[in-house]
């Protein structure tokens, strides 16, 4: 015991003077584990050269020298084995030309960080990217707290995803064959197959643009025109939108698939691109993010704190309108 602790002790200035030799045991100071260190000492201050291998008892200077130059000891860690006041061990060790530790460096210290795995990126790639997991939940598969979890996310360059209301991964996507089966083939409404899909209709008709489904214009008043939109389409179609996202080098993103997956990385909004597809193309905040993968919670917010007007709210939006009508549009709009 004695001399493992002697061949892995540290010595912030320097191991024992007989170092190899020394057999004084270093009293067990709850578990710390200490390392090899290269520096010279002071050849008379620790006489523990394997004669005794009993330490010294009371106030022996050999024992204190010991203690803190094997052992790798603080001061105040040596009062506490020794029973002496933390200035008397100070005093005694200087007077024995011990050169003492920079005050506050203390003694040697645990690893307490425990390294990672080699395979943890994969593992919260896959959890986190592919499964879509939260930081939480991959926390307790993998038994670390959420915080740890998003530090190692930054560490390995894992893009993370925003958190709270606006998440656009945590929106529920319906099946695409069910949605096609009931809305497409049977015709029912947006209504009864939220029903039957235990989802609201609102939810059915943004995963039914999601996937490019031809959806049912509908509304209260018979108005003329298609009845069907596929809308991604229509949108791109559009010349007025096709010139702003050519103004703005915004691409173009076929339907298929949640917004998420058609957008790993949003578009950033600016100023003047929200206000010419706003404004001058007429469309809605639903139909900004269609184009550019931001939801449309965020483009409310940043219009909000851009100072951007909005339109009064009901009825259809200009583009709607314009597309119903078969025109072109008007610039001025």
């Amino acid at each position: 015991m004695a001399e493992g602790l002697a061949e892995t002790a540290i010595v912030a200035n320097g191991p024992c003077p007989s170092w190899g030799r020394c057999r004084m045991p270093v009293p067990d100071h709850g578990g710390l584990a200490v390392r090899s260190g290269a520096a010279a000492s002071p050849a008379d201050a620790c006489h523990c050269h394997g004669a005794d291998p009993a330490p010294p008892a009371g106030e022996d200077v050999s024992l204190l020298a010991h203690l803190y130059l094997c052992g790798g000891l603080s001061n105040y860690r040596i009062a506490q084995l020794t029973g002496l006041d933390r200035q008397r061990v100070t005093r005694r060790l200087r007077r024995a030309g011990v050169p003492l530790r920079p005050r506050g460096a203390g003694g040697t210290r645990p690893e307490r960080r425990r390294g990672d795995p080699p395979n943890l990126a994969e593992i919260l790639t896959e959890l986190y990217v592919h499964q879509h997991l939260t930081s939480a939940q991959v926390g307790a598969m993998l038994g670390i707290p959420a915080r740890t979890v998003r530090d190692r996310l930054r560490r390995y360059g894992i893009r993370s995803r925003p958190r709270g209301g606006w998440e656009r991964q945590d929106r529920r996507v319906l099946p695409p064959d069910a949605l096609w089966d009931l809305y497409g083939r049977d015709g029912l409404s947006a209504d009864d197959v939220g029903r039957k899909l235990d989802a609201s209709r609102k939810v059915v008709l943004r995963n039914a643009h999601d996937h490019g489904l031809a959806v049912r214009t509908g509304g209260a008043v018979p108005m003329s025109g298609p009845a069907e939109i596929e809308l991604i389409s229509a949108l791109y179609a559009d010349p007025l939108v096709d010139t702003a996202l050519a103004k703005h080098q915004v691409p173009r993103v076929a339907a298929g698939g949640p917004i998420w997956q058609r957008f790993p990385v949003p578009v950033p909004l600016s100023r003047q691109l929200v206000e010419d597809l706003y404004w001058r193309c007429g469309v809605g905040l639903f139909h900004i993010e269609l184009l550019t993968g931001q939801p449309t919670q965020t483009v409310g917010g940043f219009m909000r704190r851009a100072g951007i007007a909005i339109r009064h709210p009901g009825g259809r939006t200009p583009f709607l309108r314009r597309w119903r009508a078969g025109s072109t549009g008007n610039p001025h709009l």
